[in-house]
C-alpha cells in the first residue's frame, strides 16, 4: 500500500538556488516523522512541496497516491492540513473564528463547535473571543495550531510549529501532534531541537542541502556520524532512567 505522504526524487530552485536535490520521503498512516537538519536544508521547501506551493522541476509529490499538482485547492484542503511557519494572520478575528478556518466543509455552528475543543486541546480556551491581534507570538502560535487541528484532514504537516515557544508549550503542541499520528493521521513535523525530535518521532529524516542524509528510527538517523557530518555535532546516545537521551556538543 502506497504511503499517504510520498516525495520520490524532487527537484526544485528557490530564487535561483537548488533547495530539493533528489529528496525521497514517506509518511505512512499512524506515523509522525520529524523532518530535521541545518538552516536551508530544504525542511520547508519539502513541506511545500508537499502541499503544491512549491512547483518541482522534477519528480513527484503525492498526496494519498495522487500528484498534488492535479488536485484542486479544495481537494488538497480536504486531504492534509499545514500549519505554515509564518504566523501572520492578516485580520483581527477572534481565536474560534480563526481556528475554525480549518474546517471550511462544516457548517458554521459545527466548525465553531470543533474550533473551540482543538483551542481547549491547545491550551487555549481562554482565547476564544480575543482577537488575534492582541496576542503575543506564542498565543497565536496556539490559535495557528488549533486550526490545524480543526481539520479531519488524514495528513497534518507542520513547519517549525514550535520555533519561539517555551518548553512547556513545545511539549504541549508536540504531544498534540503525535495524538494526531496516534489516532491514524500521518504527521509530518519539521523541527530543529533534536532532542525533541527524537523524543516525539516514529522515523526522524535528516536533510542536508536539499537531500535526505538519513531516514530512519531516531536512533538510527541521528547516529554519531550523521550528527558530525550534517550538524557538526559530537553527540551519542546515553541511556537514562527515562529512556534513551541524546547529549550532543559543537565538534571541536
Amino acid at each position: 500500500m502506497i504511503a499517504p505522504l510520498t516525495m520520490w526524487d524532487a527537484e526544485a530552485t528557490l530564487g535561483g538556488r537548488k533547495v530539493l536535490d533528489g529528496a525521497d520521503v514517506q509518511v505512512e498512516r499512524g506515523r509522525l516523522v520529524a523532518l530535521v537538519g541545518p538552516n536551508g536544508a530544504g525542511k520547508s521547501s519539502l513541506i511545500k512541496a508537499f502541499v503544491g506551493l512549491l512547483a518541482l522541476d522534477g519528480g513527484v509529490a503525492r498526496l494519498n497516491g495522487d500528484d498534488v499538482t492535479t488536485l484542486s485547492p479544495r481537494e488538497r484542503a480536504r486531504r492534509v492540513a499545514y500549519l505554515p511557519q509564518e504566523r501572520r494572520i492578516a485580520w483581527n478575528l477572534p481565536a474560534v473564528e480563526v481556528a475554525a478556518l480549518g474546517a471550511p466543509f462544516l457548517a458554521g455552528p459545527e466548525a465553531l463547535a470543533r474550533a473551540k475543543r482543538a483551542l481547549a486541546e491547545v491550551g487555549g480556551a481562554h482565547l476564544v473571543d480575543r482577537g488575534v491581534a492582541e496576542m503575543s507570538g506564542g498565543e497565536r502560535a496556539r490559535v495557528l495550531l488549533a486550526r490545524a487541528l480543526t481539520t479531519d484532514a488524514p495528513m497534518l504537516l507542520a513547519d517549525e510549529p514550535i520555533a519561539g515557544l517555551d518548553p512547556d508549550a513545545q511539549r504541549l503542541v508536540l504531544e498534540r501532534l503525535r495524538g494526531r499520528a496516534d489516532g491514524g493521521a500521518a504527521v509530518l513535523v519539521s523541527l530543529h531541537d533534536l532532542a525533541l525530535a527524537a523524543a516525539f518521532a516514529d522515523q526522524v529524516v535528516v536533510m542536508h542541502q536539499g537531500q535526505v542524509a538519513a531516514a530512519a528510527p531516531p536512533m538510527e538517523a541521528l547516529e554519531p556520524g550523521v550528527l558530525r557530518s550534517v550538524f557538526g555535532l559530537d553527540g551519542r546516545w546515553v541511556e537514562t532512567p527515562d529512556g534513551p537521551l541524546l547529549a550532543a556538543r559543537r565538534a571541536q
